[in-house]
């Protein structure tokens, strides 16, 4: 026979050590319902009643009516009882058995000793399995049917129904509280699994939430530090081909963007407004944005301006960026145009070019992997709003955007309403 490989060998017992985690809640449950207030204050009263018993039966005995070894066995089994109940031993039969066989030689010296049998029954019927258990009752019942019968008097039916009558009783009540432990088992087992998925639910949100963080700072670096590198690489290679006052040009350009940029990085730190927004209305953050990185675009505004969320805002702002990133790079348009516009109920963003245009859904022709277009759909996304993106080889492309926005709650500022433009 083959032998198994050793990676697979090791696989049963990873599922064995699986099993064994999932077992140890259980096992817990288990324990914390044997701990339960209730089944506690059921145990102590067991515990009380064995004791007052055996109390009420060596009071003649410690009065000097009764034989001298009477009381030194009651003391015995009060001690051996005591010492099972202290200590928890792990095997309660052999514990059970010698309390059995103190009590039986007590019955055995005084039939007052009978009564003590009572606590012994639910003993028997809960330390010891159902096919020993119920032999125990029947034969503890027989012994103090049989100590009651060298009672005076005799052997009578009250003496034969009484034991008996307790025997049936002490039956049903520790049945009943068999019942009750499962009961409370299955409780706590049920509360243990509504806690392990808590917080296994807890997990996975913190996992999405990481994901989803994860996948907002990459359309962050993107549309932020990434474009802002290419244009200053762009700016630096331009530098090197032009004349000294071009060059001088270029060169501030790109101070200004590295500055940009800088601020950028410090905002992902400090998780704080872009700072192309921060005092600055929306209307007039794209102007500046258009007239520096497409001078020669045009910005129009349509509407009256009004205060929007600061998602949206940064949104609109971070699309104007990569579609004019694009056309930078890749359109070689004549022409380029912003159009931002105010409407009932939702704000547009649209991006047009007369450049050479692309086929949508086809990826670059070198086989680099984009994360544009990609980016802006998802943060338009998220906001409820739509990104569509039509385009043709040759024909120039337009990106629209509409994102929904509660009613106007004030103008962005005096004369916000005219149109901008930035040629």
């Amino acid at each position: 026979m083959t032998p198994t490989p050793a990676p697979h060998a090791t696989a049963p017992r990873a599922r064995a050590r699986d099993l064994l985690a999932r077992s140890r809640p259980r096992r817990r449950a288990g324990a914390a319902a044997a701990e339960a207030p209730s089944l506690r204050l059921v145990r102590l009263a067991l515990h009380g009643a064995f004791y007052a018993l055996l109390a009420v039966a060596l009071g003649p005995s410690l009065l000097g009516k009764e034989p001298p070894a009477v009381p030194a066995l009651g003391l015995l089994l009060a001690a051996a009882y005591a010492a099972g109940v202290v200590c928890r031993t792990a095997r309660p039969g052999l514990w059970l058995t010698g309390v059995t066989a103190l009590w039986l030689a007590l019955l055995a010296l005084d039939h007052g000793f009978s009564y003590v049998a009572f606590p012994l029954f639910f003993h028997f019927l809960h330390a010891l399995p159902v096919r020993w258990s119920l032999p125990a009752v029947a034969a503890s019942t027989a012994a103090v049917v049989a100590a009651q019968a060298t009672a005076p008097g005799g052997l009578t039916a009250a003496k034969v129904i009484g034991p008996v009558a307790g025997a049936v009783v002490a039956v049903l009540t520790a049945y009943g509280y068999a019942a009750l432990y499962r009961e409370s088992a299955r409780r706590q087992s049920l509360i243990d699994d509504l806690v392990r998925t808590r917080d296994e639910l807890s997990a996975a949100q913190r996992e999405a939430g990481r994901l989803a963080e994860r996948q907002r700072l990459a359309r962050e670096i993107h549309d932020t530090l990434a474009q802002g590198f290419s244009s200053i690489v762009l700016l630096a290679r331009a530098a090197e081909h032009a004349d000294p006052a071009t060059a001088r040009a270029h060169m501030r350009e790109a101070g200004r963007t590295a500055a940009d940029n800088l601020a950028e990085a410090r905002r992902f730190v400090q998780a704080l407004t872009p700072p192309a927004l921060e005092d600055t209305p929306l209307p007039e953050a794209l102007r500046r944005v258009t007239a520096r990185t497409a001078p020669t675009a045009a910005f129009r505004l349509d509407g009256e301006p009004r205060a929007l969320p600061v998602e949206t805002e940064v949104a609109l702002l971070r699309l104007t960026q990569e579609a004019l990133a694009n056309v930078t790079r890749h359109a070689r348009a004549e022409h380029a145009a912003v159009t931002l516009s105010y409407l009932d109920g939702e704000v547009t963003l649209d991006i047009y070019d007369d450049g050479v245009g692309f086929t949508p859904g086809r990826g670059p022709a070198d086989g680099r992997r984009t994360f544009g277009l990609h980016g802006m759909r998802e943060r338009i996304a998220e906001l409820g709003g739509t990104l569509t993106v039509e385009s043709a080889p040759g024909e120039g492309t337009a990106v629209a955007a509409t994102v929904p926005v509660r009613p106007a709650s004030s103008p962005a500022g005096p004369g916000a309403a005219d149109t901008l433009e930035a040629a």
